[in-house]
């Protein structure tokens, strides 16, 4: 959603939206931030953007900062104590000519005064331009998917959420920073939601304490913060949203799943994280002389955002088709630098006549015209080159480790469907997947069934597992999970349909393709809803179905709460955001973005506390 760019911008604008088309230069200035701030901005805004806006300097708040006297300072942090202390002290030290405070969330009256105070012993009173709460405290890393945080994860964590031993006073800590966040979500969207929530999760806590937190911000009218100028406001139709809060435990094997699109495989695979992927580059074959240190690998780094093209366009696509996009890609450019080329040699030619000159004339437009696209064909030729090593590091992770043969096989696991091959023949081949691979592949097995295995195969499958390498830890944690969703609901289905294989790659895709595929499946998918999709159709479209007739109902507009099931409001909703608790993954986000395409005018959004790959996850 385009409006929390735009929040950003108007804070780096000294809090006043930025001028279209202003031709002027910006107010040169410098960006203080904390880690906090700077995982916020970063995957929103680039380096060249923050240019543009006239940031000549952007820095950490606690490293070293020389002081700049002339220049205005944004700073971007959370109000913490020690963030508080260090603000105070750069007041004292006169580090620049004016201050503007932006914090993150909102800054308590104590610590506001501590600011004033310094202000006021630093004679520094006057430079403190402007003190703002921003409420930005949460992560955006697409138009549609957001994440609370990054820094401290592991307070908000799954594990944290489900720990046996956890006290009330931590969960009360835990769901307060949760829907600290969501709060400031929804002053940034200037829209106040419907909630609806399964009943007895964490979700339900999260649910009760922001209705409380909405309900109390809305009665004080001299405060409210969804009255007025509100950036949001307008930009949703006049209809409220839908706020769905899931609680993760509703369905652990997705998380677990081996995937098959572009965006979920490089994060399964690769180390991508707030839209970067970085590669280790191999340096080669050359063989280094007996007794010389091995090469140290190159590291790449590559940012995966809105205005790459073809990310946007193939991150949800299943992975084969993106080699063949690239390769195509790759055709059309070279088709396009010989075309260049060739009128640079016709450009050269010698003699007079009549017909060279003519030919001259016609070819001195086309060449005008190639010379005036090179920049776009410079950044065709970058995005190409980004996609073939990242797609070249994701294809060699499905060759070693059988990562197409996995999918497939999980897929019919989840939907029931015949299975070609033991599940003991799976985890006992040497050759197919890591030990972790296997142990996802056998949780998946065990969480999906709805009569878990026999003692005795129980026991068969442990040695299996630890013949291959297996950590047994994650299964002890889901046989207790098991064991107590079964008392509290029925197991839940994933759909009943498996992808369908349109055979193996023949030897290559195409004799000049850069992408070797062969004995790599070509497996098709099918959009079938997974459970956090099903959960948001039932809810916005107003179906009856007992896997939500008992979620509960919040208006925090009503004057009076209510613990009801019973919508007041009998119309499907344009716009909902599905708010995983416990921790949220791409598989997910795609499936929501794939069943809304068919929704003609509908928008979804996809939040969660945090986001984590498969490994993350079971290491939790």
């Amino acid at each position: 959603m385009l409006y929390f760019p735009v929040a950003l911008k108007r804070m780096l604008n000294f809090n006043v939206p930025p001028v279209k088309n202003s031709t002027g230069e910006p107010v040169w200035k410098v960006l203080i931030y904390d880690r906090f701030g700077q995982d916020i901005i970063s995957p929103l805004l680039s380096v060249k953007e923050l240019r543009d806006m006239g940031i000549t300097l952007h820095l950490l708040l606690h490293s070293d900062r020389d002081a700049i006297p002339d220049v205005p300072a944004v700073y971007f942090v959370m109000p913490t104590e020690e963030n508080i202390d260090r603000m105070c002290q750069d007041l004292r030290n006169q580090l620049y000519e004016s201050y503007y405070l932006n914090f993150i969330s909102a800054i308590s009256r104590s610590k506001l005064e501590d600011i004033a105070n310094a202000a006021i012993g630093a004679n520094a009173v006057t430079q403190v331009a402007k003190v703002f709460d921003q409420y930005l405290n949460f992560i955006t890393l697409e138009d549609d998917m957001f994440v609370l945080c990054n820094q401290n994860k592991e307070l908000v964590s799954y594990r944290a959420i489900n720990r046996p031993d956890i006290t009330d006073t931590e969960m009360e800590t835990i769901m307060d920073t949760i829907v600290d966040s969501l709060f400031c979500f929804f002053v940034t969207l200037g829209a106040i939601p419907i909630i609806r929530c399964s009943r007895g999760t964490a979700a339900e806590m999260v649910a009760v304490k922001l209705d409380k937190k909405l309900r109390e911000n809305l009665r004080d009218a001299r405060n409210s913060l969804f009255t007025g100028d509100t950036l949001g406001a307008g930009q949703f139709s006049f209809q409220r949203p839908l706020l769905v809060l899931v609680d993760r435990n509703i369905d652990l094997a997705t998380p677990l799943h081996h995937t098959w699109t572009y965006q979920a495989l490089v994060h399964d695979v690769l180390d991508f994280h707030l839209n970067r992927v970085n590669l280790e580059e191999s340096t080669g074959m050359e063989s280094s002389p007996a007794g010389a240190r091995p090469k140290k690998k190159n590291k790449k780094s590559y940012d995966l955002t809105a205005s790459d093209k073809f990310w946007q366009k193939h991150k949800g696509s299943p992975f084969p088709e993106v080699a063949e996009s690239v390769q195509q890609e790759l055709e059309s450019y070279r088709a396009q630098e010989d075309e260049v080329k060739r009128l640079k040699s016709i450009m050269g030619i010698e003699g007079e006549d009549e017909g060279a000159i003519s030919m001259l004339s016609d070819n001195t437009a086309k060449l005008t015209s190639a010379v005036s696209s090179l920049p776009e064909l410079l950044e065709k030729k970058r995005l190409i080159d980004l996609h073939t090593n990242v797609a070249t590091a994701v294809l060699e992770h499905i060759k070693s480790r059988k990562l197409d043969v996995y999918f497939e096989y999980e897929e019919k696991i989840m939907s029931k469907s015949t299975l070609d091959k033991s599940l003991l023949d799976m985890i006992s081949d040497p050759d197919a997947g890591t030990p972790e691979d296997k142990m996802r592949l056998f949780l998946i097995y065990y969480i999906s069934s709805a009569q878990a295995p026999s003692e005795i195969d129980l026991e068969q499958y442990k040695k299996a597992l630890m013949d291959a390498g297996c950590n047994l830890a994650p299964l002890s944690y889901i046989k207790q999970w098991k064991a107590f969703t079964k008392m509290a609901s029925a197991p839940t289905s994933y759909g009943n349909t498996a992808p369908k294989p349109l055979g193996l790659f023949s030897r290559v895709m195409n004799t000049g393709s850069q992408f070797v595929m062969e004995g790599v499946k070509n497996l098709v998918l099918k959009q079938q809803n997974l459970p956090v999709t099903r959960i948001l159709d039932n809810l916005m479209e107003m179906k009856s179905n007992p896997e939500t007739d008992d979620y509960r109902y919040f208006d925090p507009k009503m004057l009076r709460g209510s613990d009801s099931s019973v919508p007041r409001n009998k119309n499907p909703f344009q716009e909902a955001i599905v708010f995983v608790v416990g921790g949220g993954n791409y598989i997910e986000y795609q499936n929501l973005i794939d069943y809304i395409k068919g929704k003609q005018g509908k928008h979804v959004l996809y939040g969660c506390s945090e986001l984590f790959n498969a490994t993350q996850f079971i290491k939790q």
